[in-house]
């Protein structure tokens, strides 16, 4: 008892080092953030491209998550954005940057904060060729630089990808302004639309730029504040499913046993994420010799092999890319981890069921109210963040999965201090 008392307070304190640093984070860079939107709204308007670089394993998730949320928006109605994603299986980064790069292209970078000297240096063509640069870190030699106050890499993961997520939503405020673009889009346009409720300040009148920039940066506010909560009913409301997941996952691992991971879309790159996270686990600042470093896990990335989830889904259907496999990897005393925001995808329950008939522990986190997958009890444990949100859902579970890693290890690896503690 005096055990599980512990590890929830431990919960408790995850929450509040990321409740404070998502406030700070965001009531420092709300304007910044907003004017940043604009100047994306102008290249973009002019026919320009968002190019996302990561060399990182970690990293490369941020890369394919924030190119398929402008390619593939979830919002009916708005527009696709034009993204591409350079990571490292296409050849060191500051080649790719100098074969695709070019003047009017937005260039955002992740995982800068290690120095990665490929990856500066594709920043350096980039920012010299004219393209618009961003990184989340100082000194990375981008235009725009955005710093999370705080050392633990898990949670300036969690402000980078709300960000992100952030400048997609709002981006196509001063599309709804075109009057307020440099580009070829001039005509005003004074109703937000069916997207209105992305922006709730926008849809009375046309306004300036600095009132417009005004407005932008209270709504950035307003969706920190959204994700702040949301991440507060995620990690209280579901600290059981979290501590049963993570003993279960780490009884797993302590047999030999291996993580499958999943999903669709945004969920596909969390999946990649928690991959990484396990086969690759980041250091404490000061500790990068390895040093209290957490050991490696054994995991596969479902989503992570084109050639297996095209020839499947051509070949027999969507609904079977995970079941199969499942069937191929996955063994008794294995776990899997499915990742939806609806808890209803038809190759998420049918890979999940897979997996129970197989004797492998299940592990869901999904969005609204749970889903078929919470209504079903088609998960061993299931973590339900309750919004119809999308981008907030994924934001949310994020910082469910990081947690959950911390405690595996905390339960799981006594001889080794916590992560999390020194930080």
């Amino acid at each position: 008892m005096r055990e599980t008392a512990t590890a929830k307070r431990r919960i408790d304190e995850l929450l509040a080092r990321r409740t404070l640093a998502n406030r700070e984070f965001f009531a420092a860079e709300a304007e910044r953030t907003a004017r940043l939107c604009h100047r994306m709204a102008e290249r973009f308007a002019r026919g320009g491209r968002l190019i996302a670089l990561g060399r990182a394993p970690a990293a490369r998730s941020d890369v394919r998550h924030v190119a398929v949320e402008f390619v593939h928006p979830v919002i009916v109605g708005k527009r696709a954005l034009p993204a591409i994603g350079l990571a490292p299986e296409g050849g060191a980064l500051g080649e790719q940057a100098r074969l695709i790069a070019a003047a009017g292209d937005i260039v955002v970078a992740y995982g800068t904060e290690d120095r990665d000297p490929e990856l500066l240096d594709a920043i350096a063509h980039a920012r010299k060729r004219g393209c618009l640069t961003i990184a989340y870190s100082r000194g990375a030699g981008a235009e725009w630089e955005l710093d999370p106050p705080t050392a633990d890499p898990f949670v300036r993961q969690e402000l980078a990808e709300t960000h992100y997520h952030v400048l997609w939503e709002l981006v196509h405020v001063f599309f709804e302004h075109r009057g307020l673009l440099a580009g070829r889009e001039r005509r005003p346009l004074h109703d937000a639309g069916a997207s209105s409720f992305l922006y709730p300040f926008l849809a009375e009148r046309e306004h300036d730029l600095e009132a417009i920039v005004g407005d932008v940066a209270r709504s950035v506010q307003m969706k920190a504040q959204e994700v702040g909560a949301l991440r507060e009913q995620t990690l209280r409301d579901n600290r059981d499913a979290l501590l049963a997941g993570a003993a279960a996952l780490g009884a797993c691992f302590d047999a030999g046993g291996k993580l499958l991971a999943l999903g669709n879309g945004g969920s596909a790159t969390d999946a990649m994420d928690a991959v990484a996270d396990l086969r690759f686990p980041p250091a404490p600042p000061g500790q990068e010799d390895a040093r209290g470093r957490w050991r490696a896990r054994p995991a596969i990335d479902l989503t992570e092999d084109p050639a297996i989830l095209t020839a499947i889904a051509n070949d027999i259907g969507v609904e079977e890319i995970f079941q199969r496999q499942v069937i191929a990897y996955g063994s008794p005393g294995d776990a899997l981890l499915a990742l939806s925001t609806s808890g209803n995808s038809g190759n998420v329950i049918a890979a999940l069921a897979e997996a129970r008939r197989r004797g492998l522990v299940t592990i869901a986190m999904v969005g609204y109210d749970g889903g078929r997958v919470a209504s079903e009890e088609l998960s061993d444990h299931v973590v339900i963040t309750r919004s119809q949100h999308i981008p907030r859902i994924q934001e949310a579970q994020a910082s469910a999965w990081h947690v959950l890693r911390e405690l595996i290890e905390r339960e799981h690896d006594g001889s080794r201090p916590a992560l999390g503690a020194a930080w």
